[in-house]
């Protein structure tokens, strides 16, 4: 049976968390024992796909012990993967949890240099796919080295194989995504304004905005992150609007990554766009009230999802 969604990170990270006292400078911090988990956009995304019981597999840039750490860990989770070897060493970040204040501080580590032989190997095995996934994510900054158009060279794929691709990225990489072959855009208020070319935007524009962009053809569908107040899903059928419920949060990262892990594991399954947003923000939002970088629970994103089912 073909591997229905294949996720792609260029730019993955072996993110280690800790906690302390309080931070200080010019002293010795001793921090408890970190937890070390696999990061990185399209990697966020298929650990959130396997937490709600679905399978994809994560094919991200590899180089160093931290990239084969990543692999590991990606296996005791049971997320298939497909290592693309690079010279230089994957990045690491680190967050930091002050338990005197309880704030977060949260320091990423810049990627390493990505020769032009690695990063066009992930586009050749894509093309040479024998079977064609239902669904590519293509999620993350770009490492250093990866041309802006990486996405949309991508895109160009999409439409020769047949395959829906998913772009959740920002900057000019998003910029230049955008358009044929792109199937879901994942921006927020501020990247929508810059893709429909104005520099700012107020609430009253937003949907006319975001109808402009896929009239222009620069994606089929729109999800728009609204922060707290939850998403706006546009599509060339109208608009619809998700507020999550308030929820004691420990940590936002992952939470946009979890999202689209949600929406597009219901996807497959035939869902409602609908209720695909619904399961999408109710993702995200689990994702929240976890600490560090762990990813949403499911029991918690099943009492969301019937919440936000109930108040909509």
């Amino acid at each position: 049976m073909p591997m229905k969604i294949i996720t792609i990170t260029v730019n993955p990270a072996l993110d280690k968390s800790t906690r302390v006292q309080r931070l200080a400078p010019e002293k010795k911090l001793r921090c408890e024992e970190p937890t070390y988990e696999p990061g990185g956009g399209g990697i966020n995304v298929s650990r959130a796909i396997k937490k709600l019981g679905g399978e994809s597999c994560a094919w991200y840039l590899s180089g160093g012990a931290a990239g084969q750490r990543i692999g590991d860990l990606l296996q005791a989770e049971g997320v298939r993967y497909r290592e693309f070897n690079c010279v230089n060493w994957t990045r690491e970040n680190l967050m930091v949890f002050e338990t005197a204040t309880g704030e977060q501080y949260r320091f990423g580590m810049p990627g390493p240099q990505i020769q032009e032989p690695e990063w066009k190997q992930l586009l050749q095995a894509l093309e040479e796919l024998e079977e064609t996934p239902e669904f590519v994510v293509a999620s993350g900054s770009n490492a250093p080295g990866i041309p802006d158009d990486f996405y949309a060279q991508m895109a160009q794929i999409a439409v020769r194989k047949g395959f829906k691709l998913v772009v959740d990225t920002s900057g000019e990489a998003l910029m230049q995504a955008a358009g044929e072959g792109i199937y879901l855009l994942k921006p927020n208020l501020n990247e929508l304004a810059a893709l429909a070319g104005k520099e700012k935007i107020t609430a009253q524009e937003q949907e006319e905005l975001a109808r402009r962009v896929i009239a222009e053809g620069k994606s089929q569908v729109l999800v728009v992150s609204l922060g707290p107040r939850g998403a706006m899903l546009a599509t060339k059928d109208g608009f619809e609007y998700v507020t999550p419920p308030t929820v004691k949060q420990e940590s936002a990262v992952g939470a946009g990554d979890s999202m689209v892990g949600g929406m597009v594991l219901k996807l497959t399954e035939g869902w409602s766009w609908p209720e695909v947003i619904r399961y999408g923000v109710a993702t995200g939002t689990a994702t929240t009230m976890t600490p560090g970088s762990e990813l949403c629970r499911k029991p918690d994103v099943e009492e969301i999802y019937q919440w936000i089912k109930q108040h909509s």
